[in-house]
């Protein structure tokens, strides 16, 4: 198996940029390449035609790539549940929810496996994987159970690349410390460094650089530079990272929750993208102030996020806001809480119960075992007839309208499973992620905000999000290619 690991000093380094910027580069210069994480813990997920999920990471890391995003790209999947516990996703499939402890005792052989599995089927298919470590790979207290890091690197025998954060400080104290916890063996197949969210100048580096280089005796092959624009993101600590708002015209404002176990916010990037669109994530608690349009988000736990909103008073500031005029629109656990009834009767969220939604909608959702994984194309209905839709849901729950009774609601879409709006045409629901990388369908809605402030509408006719993405991606390459010298990772 040929392939190459990127592993990283700590967390947030970069290695996930890093190895997106390599599937694009190497797939540039005519490689078949694929990207591969063995163990990913994240609340953005993908689901890949199969039906299975993985981290949306490996999904935008096959689209640098130019391939199609699989379950063996990342074939464990832990999604935090907020209660010291994990879902765990094994080949794109849950089987099961544990804490840390019982998750090493119950899944680690049978993980292990599903990597190997999985590394063997890529190597079938492709010229070369880009691997991708986890956090960093010598948390000692961890090593004897850590699926992701050095173990795969060994298992590969994967020349290995070590990436630094130097923004944050301590460059050099953490590639040393690194270095020093690996085994000899591990340290052996370290082959080059990395150092990464570089501000100055490169002559004031450079002592520094020799001096790590005659200490280690491993090249550094890229410093690259801080990045300004923004990138698909991985997980929760990425979005706190962000500002309360973003750039733009500031015509239209759009606000989101950033609910307590917040999941897929990857499906906002679209809205961070439209020039008009000034994108807030709010606190979700009073006030809630008049943004014109309000967004409730995925979550993990669905149950357990409304119960903030109901002890925080954000629900009776939600209903008025729409009484007012506002607009919301809720996606996945968003779509649910706006209906009246959420129950749990088996307690597969925790503690069985029946639960008062914000009551804007006559749905009622019931929390069932079997989780819907799929993708969908679609036609949509509102806010504009006939468009193609298309989208995945990642989803536990059942709704369907209180006794029957569709008064009041249109079907958002051909398939009325997938989402409503009211007669109002201000409470919108659905379960279909991705809804916003739908161009002409984004933009309809948009047009509907700006038509309330009597704002000129915008072109409907423009590209769906992965064609912008694939700039984005192209320009990531662009951008950090001439800082990085792969030529020491490479097969001969």
């Amino acid at each position: 198996m040929r392939a190459i690991m990127v592993v990283g000093t700590t967390s947030h380094a970069g290695k996930s940029l890093l190895v997106t910027a390599i599937c694009r580069i190497l797939s540039r210069r005519g490689w078949r390449v694929a990207p591969f994480k063995a163990q990913n813990m994240a609340l953005n997920a993908y689901v890949t035609p199969s039906g299975g999920e993985i981290g949306h990471a490996q999904a935008v890391q096959a689209w640098a790539a130019g391939v199609m995003p699989s379950v063996e790209m990342n074939p464990i999947l832990l999604k935090p549940q907020g209660d010291m516990t994990s879902q765990v996703v094994l080949k794109g499939k849950a089987v099961g929810k544990v804490n840390a402890a019982d998750y090493y005792e119950q899944f680690f052989e049978t993980g292990w496996q599903a990597v190997e599995e999985s590394l063997q089927r890529l190597s079938e298919e492709f010229d070369l994987l880009v691997c991708e470590g986890a956090g960093s790979p010598a948390e000692i207290n961890l090593k004897h159970r850590d699926l992701a890091n050095m173990r795969v690197a060994k298992y590969l025998n994967a020349p290995t690349l070590l990436v630094v954060d130097i923004d944050r400080g301590g460059a050099f104290a953490h590639v040393i410390g690194t270095l020093e916890l690996l085994e000899p063996e591990e340290r052996a197949l370290i082959k080059g460094i990395v150092i990464n969210k570089f501000r100055g100048q490169r002559s004031i580096l450079q002592p520094g650089i020799d001096w790590l280089q005659e200490r280690t005796g491993i090249p550094v092959i890229g410093v690259i530079p801080w990045l300004e624009q923004s990138f698909p993101a991985e997980d929760s600590l990425s979005l706190l990272d962000r500002q309360t708002s973003y750039g733009g015209s500031g015509e239209i404002t759009v606000a989101v929750l950033r609910l307590p176990r917040i999941s897929n916010f990857t499906d906002f990037d679209p809205l961070e993208a439209e020039p008009s669109i000034n994108l807030r994530y709010i606190s979700p608690k009073p006030p809630l102030g008049h943004p014109d349009a309000l967004i409730i988000p995925g979550s993990k736990t669905t149950i357990a996020d409304l119960i903030v909103l109901h002890k925080t008073g954000m629900t009776e500031e939600i209903q008025n806001y729409v009484a007012a005029g506002g607009t919301v629109l809720g996606i996945c656990g968003g779509f649910q809480m706006l209906g009246k009834i959420l129950a749990d009767p088996e307690g597969i969220e925790g503690q069985e119960g029946r639960y008062k939604g914000i009551g804007l909608l006559p749905l009622k959702t019931v929390i069932a075992g079997q989780k819907v994984a799929r993708q969908r194309q679609v036609t949509s209905n509102l806010p504009q007839e006939g468009l193609p839709v298309s989208g995945y849901e990642i989803h536990q729950g059942r709704t369907r309208p209180m006794d029957e009774d569709t008064t009041g609601i249109s079907p958002l879409f051909d398939d009325a499973s997938l989402g409503v709006v009211d007669e109002t045409e201000s409470v919108w629901g659905t379960y279909l992620h991705g809804l916003f990388d739908n161009g002409p369908w984004r933009r309809s809605w948009i047009n509907r905000l700006r038509q309330q402030r009597g704002l000129k509408s915008l072109p409907t006719g423009v590209a769906n999000y992965r064609e912008q993405r694939e700039f984005v991606l192209d320009t990531l390459a662009d951008v950090i290619e001439p800082y990085l010298d792969l030529s020491p990772l490479l097969p001969r």
